[in-house]
């Protein structure tokens, strides 16, 4: 089968490799999709994929949720995301100044081993220098048995739900692509 123009042959695999990008709805239906390059980043041309899904949805009185990993990370996104009215949740990767914010969480915690998972969350305003206004972030620590560090996770979010509740809500987007 010939390949599409501009796909190019991965030498180490020794074939054809793509990077589709997919957008789900609740139910895990496939609302749209694009085939790229497998060489581009995973959120190249996330626009001309979103844009007729929020189109499709926008005059209708429903809940408009988004969820997307951390390649998602970016100011446009969210700035698209909050005009048409959407709510959502990104992974944001940790820096510096996000783990700074979560020192405390950060220390092991007092006392016997673990014998069970312990989570601890926190939420606070924060501002990348590539964005125009500060935006709440999430964080969830989870310090498991046997363990010497903790697992940390941050969420870049516009809900006002609780911490816990925010992390719940992102963690379904799994389930949508079963």
């Amino acid at each position: 089968m010939p390949r599409p123009q501009g796909f190019k042959a991965n030498g180490h695999f020794a074939c054809t490799c793509y990077h589709p990008l997919f957008v789900f709805n609740q139910f895990g239906d496939l609302e749209r999709c694009a085939l790229r390059p497998g060489n581009v980043h995973s959120a190249d041309g996330w626009k001309d994929v979103l844009e007729p899904v929020v189109a499709r949805y926008r005059n209708g009185k429903i809940r408009r949720h988004f969820h997307a990993d951390a390649a998602f990370v970016n100011p446009e996104v969210y700035e698209f995301l909050e005009a048409e009215g959407f709510k959502y949740t990104i992974q944001l990767p940790g820096n510096k100044i996000l783990q700074e914010s979560i020192a405390h969480l950060l220390k092991r915690p007092v006392g016997r081993p673990l014998i069970e998972v312990r989570r601890y969350y926190a939420n606070f305003s924060y501002r990348a220098q590539s964005w125009k206004a500060p935006r709440r972030v999430v964080a969830k620590v989870e310090w498991h048995p046997g363990e010497l560090y903790p697992r940390v996770g941050f969420i870049v979010t516009n809900l006002s739900r609780p911490s816990e509740r925010v992390v719940s809500f992102y963690n379904q987007r799994g389930t949508c692509e079963q």
